[in-house]
């Protein structure tokens, strides 16, 4: 009998093209060099409603949002790889479907997701649902949100009314009875 390798866990970063994905990476690749793990960038296109009624994955929208999100993950590993990371530590992937939980799926307990997270109001939402959200509320791994810094935050530093670089993390497991709360 042969026992399966288990994969060691990963830092898995969900990315698109904004800034709080930038931030989200930033702090990503810096976990991970912390503790030396494996970053995974994921960019996941959500599929139009059109494009699903026409049915097949062949269909030439998917392809559109497949190609675009690989010039995406190519030009942000590029960036990494310039910024001097370990290029054989870092890799990424292009998804389609529904990014919340196309990120939850892939994220193993072990792992840790990172995400960004805007400041999006309540008609773009609405219109979008919100993938930090939906990976709180069903993440097995633990999750991290991150804001980009206010531009007096990162001007001005113990300026009045300065709001710091929000981060949020959830560790889901055994030992915090699933309540969201500061893991390590």
């Amino acid at each position: 009998m042969t026992e399966t390798p288990i994969a060691p866990p990963r830092v898995i970063v969900g990315v698109d093209d904004s800034d709080a994905s930038r931030w989200a990476l930033s702090w990503a690749l810096g976990e991970a060099r912390l503790r030396g793990m494996e970053v995974l960038l994921v960019h996941v296109a959500p599929v139009p409603p059109y494009a699903a009624a026409a049915g097949a994955p062949g269909h030439a929208a998917f392809a559109g949002l497949r190609d675009a999100g690989g010039e995406l993950i190519t030009r942000m590993l590029t960036e990494v790889r310039e910024g001097g990371c370990d290029a054989a530590r870092v890799s990424g992937m292009t998804l389609l479907g529904a990014p919340g939980d196309a990120l939850v799926r892939l994220a193993r307990e072990e792992d840790i997701l990172v995400v960004g997270r805007s400041g999006r109001g309540l008609v773009s939402r609405m219109l979008r649902p919100s993938v930090h959200r939906h990976c709180a509320a069903y993440a097995r791994s633990t999750l991290v949100c991150v804001s980009p810094p206010t531009i007096e935050a990162l001007t001005v530093p113990g300026a009045p009314g300065e709001r710091h670089a929000r981060r949020r993390l959830w560790r889901r497991g055994p030992d915090s009875g699933g309540i969201p709360g500061l893991g390590a």
